[in-house]
């Protein structure tokens, strides 16, 4: 056993007296180590029940003859750090938990891994260190938020604060019926209960193969939850006997069926960040074009919040990712002869799946649009691409020409919105947020949600190189690349500009000549802010959006 590296041997005698300290036996000590990476914490309301999810997974581990070792991570709530400057360190956060897992694991030299992550950063980060390790591991996360609820207007879910505060200040809503909302739009613990960053990154752990069935959709109050997390510990025993390790799951054809249950679920436009940073561990090159070339073939299947009225609770009932994966399978967009942790084929996997409610799983016959939920676009103002939540719209046919209104940071532009100085027909620009320029890459939820309650969501375009939540619906074009600190185009835009933005042709251009475009970008100086710690250190390292936003082994500045 890999193990044996710190308990086997003469040697290592003073290691096994540390392993007794803790009260392991030598029974204990003969079985396979497994590592229980837990990222429970008290600020994350995703997190607070992983306690009990860890508690399910040890008593798997140890039903299948493992000993369970349980260690943590960090996590930030990205709900509660948005709007802010605390929002710049949420991106941050993906590198550190992979970097810390990978510490632990290879110091202390476990057998495998069971990762137990819930919320935006921790699940890639986790996935991230998996690959990067390449021990058996298994991903088991704590499971969907149940959608809260009022008599006014029945599901409501954190979008709903953020959008009622626009319209409290509108007047279209009470005072009372704010508290409504922050009262009862999030019930209990979960990830936020929509097809938000972390639900999206759930499910597609499925697809890749990493997690068990349900792990994407299965409420984190339920009790089949629990049963989940006993069968990952089970299971995690079984993989390392059998000598099963990540990338040998995680290969192309794995991350080809990932991305083509993203385009069908409709799935946060942060999935573009994260996939490529976790095949990146792999070796495995994802480009943005790829994600296009999927989207142009793939139905949107699922309108989950914000883009629809149904959430996560929904689509478990409904089928769940297996049930969207049989859709597909069926037409013949995925793999199936591929392996999964669960020991199960794709193929097997779908083959037992059922579809229970075509109204939330929609048929092949009848999406709700025949091409996936998300878009790459290119142009002189995104030479290295663009990405659009197109499936949060009414229409992909959206297209608009309008004069640039330019904020160099989220704050001086929320402001402009609800002081009313932002109008129909305004292509809104927020540079300087990018991963590198933020530094950190800050989602812009308090920004997008201004818009929507506003009645401006689709009459005017937020393009930023900074990033937006899971939970964002209207024209919101993010990834900007290159960004404005790395001289992208997008810092040479001067007010009044005019961009054309087309989403059928999957085009952002800045109509301005290439001599202006040359003249401006002469004399550019990237704006410089002072930054220290680890948002110093990150920046000096972090790739382009473009490519997922990973750190370089050699600072860039």
């Amino acid at each position: 056993m890999r193990s044996d590296q710190v308990k086997k041997g003469l040697l290592r005698t003073p290691h096994r007296s540390l392993f007794k300290s803790l009260g392991l036996t030598n029974e204990e000590l003969s079985r396979p180590l497994v590592g229980v990476a837990n990222s429970w914490n008290e600020i994350v309301p995703g997190h607070i029940g992983l306690q009990r999810i860890a508690a399910a997974v040890k008593t798997g581990i140890r039903i299948a003859g493992g000993t369970p070792i349980e260690f943590n991570t960090i996590g930030v709530c990205d709900g509660i750090a948005m709007g802010h400057e605390g929002m710049k360190y949420s991106l941050v956060t993906r590198e550190l938990v992979a970097d810390s897992v990978e510490a632990v694991a290879m110091a202390h030299m476990f057998d495998g891994l069971v990762l137990i992550p819930n919320c935006d950063k921790i699940v890639p980060g986790m996935a991230m260190a998996a690959l990067r390790l390449n021990i058996p591991s298994i991903l088991c996360s704590g499971g969907p938020m149940l959608a809260g609820f009022t008599y006014a207007t029945g599901a409501v879910d954190l979008i709903s604060v953020f959008e009622g505060i626009v319209k409290k200040s509108a007047g279209e809503i009470s005072e009372e019926e704010l508290s409504f909302f922050e009262d009862y739009a999030c019930p209990g613990c979960g990830s936020c209960s929509g097809m938000f960053t972390a639900n999206s990154m759930n499910c597609l752990l499925e697809a890749l193969g990493l997690a068990l069935p349900g792990n994407g959709t299965v409420p984190a109050v339920f009790a089949a939850r629990e049963r989940l997390a006993k069968q990952a510990g089970m299971r995690i025993v079984s993989l390392i006997s059998e000598g099963i390790s990540p990338r040998s799951i995680a290969t192309q054809k794995a991350f080809e069926n990932a991305i083509t249950v993203d385009m069908a679920i409709g799935a946060s436009s942060n999935t573009v960040l994260h996939l490529p940073a976790i095949a990146a561990e792999a070796e495995i090159p994802l480009s943005l074009d790829y994600f296009n070339e999927v989207s142009k073939r793939t139905p949107n299947l699922c309108k989950i919040s914000p883009a629809g009225v149904h959430h996560m609770e929904d689509l478990d009932k409904a089928g769940g990712i297996p049930g969207v994966m049989k859709v597909l399978a069926e037409q013949g967009l995925l793999h199936t002869d591929i392996s999964t942790v669960s020991g199960l084929t794709v193929k097997e996997i779908t083959s037992g799946a059922k579809v229970w409610d075509d109204t939330v799983i929609r048929p092949f016959a009848n999406p709700w649009s025949d091409q996936g939920g998300i878009a790459i676009l290119k142009g002189n103002l995104a030479p290295d691409g663009a990405v659009v939540k197109q499936s949060a719209l009414s229409s992909r046919k959206f297209a608009l020409k309008g004069p640039a209104r330019v904020f160099d940071g989220e704050e001086s532009c929320l402001e402009a919105i609800l002081a009313e100085n932002v109008h129909e027909g305004d292509v809104v620009v927020i540079r300087y947020e990018g991963p590198r320029g933020g530094p950190g890459m800050r989602e812009m939820l308090a920004v997008t949600s201004a818009l929507s309650g506003k009645g401006l969501g689709e009459k005017v375009a937020l393009l930023t190189d900074g990033r937006f939540s899971g939970g964002t619906r209207g024209v919101a074009i993010g990834h900007i690349s290159p960004e404005a600190a790395a001289g992208g185009p997008i810092g040479l835009v001067k007010e009044g500009d005019i961009i054309s933005i087309n989403l059928d042709e999957r085009t952002l251009s800045l109509e301005v000549s290439d001599e202006e475009m040359k003249e401006r970008a002469s004399s550019f100086h990237a704006k410089e802010r002072k930054i220290s710690g680890v948002l110093a250190r990150y920046a000096m390292l972090v790739s382009s959006a473009a490519d997922g936003a990973i750190l370089r082994k050699r600072p860039c500045i």
